[in-house]
């Protein structure tokens, strides 16, 4: 890809480069997004109502799939759907050490075990050549996250979740929009758990998730799972939560839905200026691609490399930031040390968190930001 570049300084600390910066965005969608915000004032409806059906059934459109829950946050998405499971006390779920804690942590809070499994060197995902042999009497489902924005291996994930009679949960906290053999992720499992923080592909103005699925007993049991297990008001069937999606929140996300095809675009132009610019040519460095058949969104850009924290130092130097994703592995965390891991044993997942760099990539970057990025890379790991 050849992009013209229009003259530009590189960075410096005077014109820093951020890692992410929403103001862009905000900026061009401000008419709608204020005049989204004004009609959730004029109806008074701030919590679930007309506007977060709305919401729910143009995303369950843009998904493919039948139901679309609206919640607070992608972790209490991630809870809903274990509960909803039935998934509790003595129960095993096998998922990644390699990704944001919530993954985990939604396992603990329902009182069920994470088994984890080592990841895949190339795409950060759970592994499913290791998975079959984590599965014991007690595993009721396999949990894999879509890192990054490219989707797991959930053909063999899938086979595998058959074979022992297990439910597959997908979290695709980072991917949204994201396809694997020309299927969108959020319908590659049994359900799916979605995030709309505000540096995601599809962000909100605060915290906010989602909950989709085919099931429509599951969707039952998440509605009613989002507002104290009532069905009807007043009437707990079980103990749920307060794990509402405002409508404030949901009136945003519906001005800026139409847009996540584009924004996918730039984010994905982006890479391909990254990895044309330094796979290659950086010593030492590995550039993220997509594997067969995926359609990575790339939430984030994520580089391996050995000096990874000279790297970071580097950039910062000039003006540009980056973040380290993730700096520690899960099962080396105090709060999963009643699990009996220790230092290597996962040591793709270990590697990782040594080793990744992610760089800006959010889709208002502009081109000479995009140069300035991969300059100043080059000056210090060219070969």
């Amino acid at each position: 890809m050849t992009q013209t570049l229009p003259t530009q300084p590189l960075a410096t600390t005077a014109s820093r480069i951020p890692f992410f910066d929403g103001s862009a965005q905000t900026a061009e969608l401000g008419v709608e997004i204020r005049a989204a915000m004004e009609r959730v004032l004029r109806s008074q409806r701030f919590i679930l109502g007309e506007e977060v059906a709305a919401f729910e059934t143009e995303i369950a459109r843009y998904l493919g799939v039948r139901h679309a829950v609206g919640v607070s946050s992608c972790t209490d998405a991630l809870t809903i759907a274990l509960l909803a499971l039935d998934i509790g006390p003595g129960d095993e779920v096998i998922t990644t050490p390699y990704t944001f804690f919530a993954t985990t942590g939604a396992i603990l809070r329902v009182g069920a075990r994470p088994v984890f499994v080592d990841i895949e060197a190339r795409s950060f995902n759970l592994n499913p050549d290791r998975v079959s042999s984590a599965i014991t009497a007690r595993t009721r489902a396999i949990l894999p996250v879509h890192l990054f924005g490219q989707p797991a291996e959930m053909a063999a994930l899938n086979d595998l979740a058959a074979r022992h009679s297990l439910t597959v949960v997908e979290d695709a906290a980072q991917a949204l929009g994201a396809t694997l053999g020309g299927e969108p992720v959020g319908r590659l499992g049994r359900i799916a758990c979605f995030s709309f923080f505000p540096t995601k592909n599809l962000g909100a103005f605060g915290d906010a998730g989602l909950v989709a699925t085919n099931d429509d007993a599951l969707a039952e049991s998440a509605r009613a799972l989002r507002s104290h297990g009532f069905s009807p008001k007043h009437h707990s069937r079980r103990v749920g939560g307060n794990f509402r999606l405002d409508a404030l929140q949901a009136a945003i996300l519906r001005v800026k839905l139409p847009h996540l095809p584009r924004w996918n675009e730039l984010r994905r132009s982006h890479a391909a200026h990254y990895r044309e610019a330094l796979e290659g040519k950086a010593r030492g460095l590995r550039v993220p691609g997509e594997l067969g058949g995926r359609s990575h969104v790339y939430n984030q850009f994520v580089l391996r490399t050995s000096e990874r924290d000279a790297l970071a130092a580097h950039l910062d130097a000039h003006g540009i930031a980056t973040e380290r994703y993730y700096p520690f592995p899960i099962h080396l965390q105090q709060a999963c040390s009643h699990l009996g891991y220790k230092p290597g044993d996962f040591p793709e997942a270990e590697a990782a968190a040594r080793e990744c760099l992610a760089l800006p990539i959010f889709p208002e970057l502009e081109a000479w930001m995009l140069e300035a990025v991969t300059t100043r890379i080059l000056e210090l790991c060219s070969r």
